[in-house]
């Protein structure tokens, strides 16, 4: 125990003397928090901008609540915005008839702005025929009104940041301690492979416990306005998996590489293509059906999920049963192949 201990301390103050792995475990995952918190602070309660040309019934009936409504002289006017990009679509009522153009490039707004007059041009139809309507619709928010984009945003970018510092600071000081024959001397000491695998994981994980504080306090401020679940404390154990699970990835990363450089451009191969395929910096919705299955085989997907479960929508423990399972069955597989490729020294 004396050895380990001293294994890990000498380890966490290497780490927080290296004041580039500081930088890019806490200042650089935090940097895409603010900047990313601050562009969709207001999104919430944005409007889809819509071109409109005449006053008849129709146009009265589009909901100042959905629709930013841009008056516009004449139908040619506002097909110019449309095509330069200013509108998404623009509708002109012209006696019984009304004419929607829209653009094809932008898809999301062009849909949103034919649903929602095939809805109004419907009940302006069921109202003139003087008939009462037979079907009602009813449409509420499943979530809490008061949710904003940094709910989401929080969970993904936390999963990342501890997945990035696990599988660098594993990787990074394998690499280095072999290069400058630091595991030599410690083989000598003797002291066993597991053990100085073990105090750098101990690194790892208060590491984590630090990047979940800090992250968590800069998120509630005001100015962002994270808003925690009631068992948002689950997130902890949950990234404690991950951290094993990453620390394992990263492992493996150092048995390979001979060079810091190696190691680096390793593990960035690793972490950053999966932050992308594994829904940390976007919604995998967005994304073809085909790679939202294959992300299923990446464990940052698990830990996203899972993440987003406990901390955004008030999930139980019940929520960690299968990302938990995932990480530790990746960490489990990948320490062990790590464990017999590990090298004391570049011999």
């Amino acid at each position: 125990m004396r050895k380990f201990g001293s294994l890990s301390v000498a380890m966490f103050k290497g780490f927080f003397r290296d004041r580039a792995a500081v930088f890019f475990t806490f200042l650089f995952p935090l940097m895409f928090l603010v900047v990313l918190g601050l562009i969709f602070r207001d999104t919430g309660g944005s409007k889809m901008p819509l071109g409109v040309v005449g006053d008849g019934p129709v146009i009265q009936a589009l909901s100042p609540d959905v629709v930013e409504v841009q008056r516009l002289d004449s139908l040619e006017a506002g097909v110019e915005k449309v095509r330069s990009g200013d509108l998404p679509a623009v509708v002109a009522e012209q006696g019984d008839d009304v004419v929607l153009r829209f653009a094809a490039s932008d898809r999301t707004g062009a849909g949103t702005a034919l649903g929602l007059l095939n809805g109004v041009v419907s009940e302006e139809n069921v109202k003139a025929s003087g008939g009462p309507p037979r079907f009602s619709l009813r449409a509420e928010q499943v979530e809490d009104t008061s949710l904003k984009p940094i709910q989401y945003l929080t969970p993904g970018l936390l999963a990342w940041s501890v997945a990035a510092s696990a599988v660098f600071g594993a990787a990074l000081t394998l690499v280095s301690w072999r290069r400058r024959q630091v595991l030599r001397r410690l083989r000598l000491a003797p002291v066993s492979a597991i053990s100085v695998l073990l105090s750098r994981l101990g690194v790892a994980f208060v590491v984590a416990l630090l990047q979940v504080t800090v992250f968590i306090l800069v998120a509630i401020t005001p100015i962002f306005g994270l808003r925690l679940s009631s068992g948002w404390l689950l997130a902890v154990p949950l990234l404690a998996f991950g951290t094993l699970a990453f620390f394992a990835i990263g492992m493996l990363a150092g048995a390979f590489a001979k060079t810091e450089e190696a190691a680096n451009a390793l593990a960035n191969l690793i972490v950053l293509p999966m932050a992308f395929l594994s829904g940390a910096f976007f919604p995998l919705k967005f994304s073809p059906g085909w790679l939202q299955k294959v992300s299923l085989a990446f464990p940052l997907r698990h830990l996203n999920e899972g993440m987003l479960d406990v901390m955004v929508r008030g999930k139980g423990i019940g929520a960690l049963m299968i990302p938990a399972a995932v990480l530790l069955g990746f960490a489990v597989v990948v320490g062990a192949l790590a464990l017999r490729l590990f090298r004391w020294d570049d011999a």
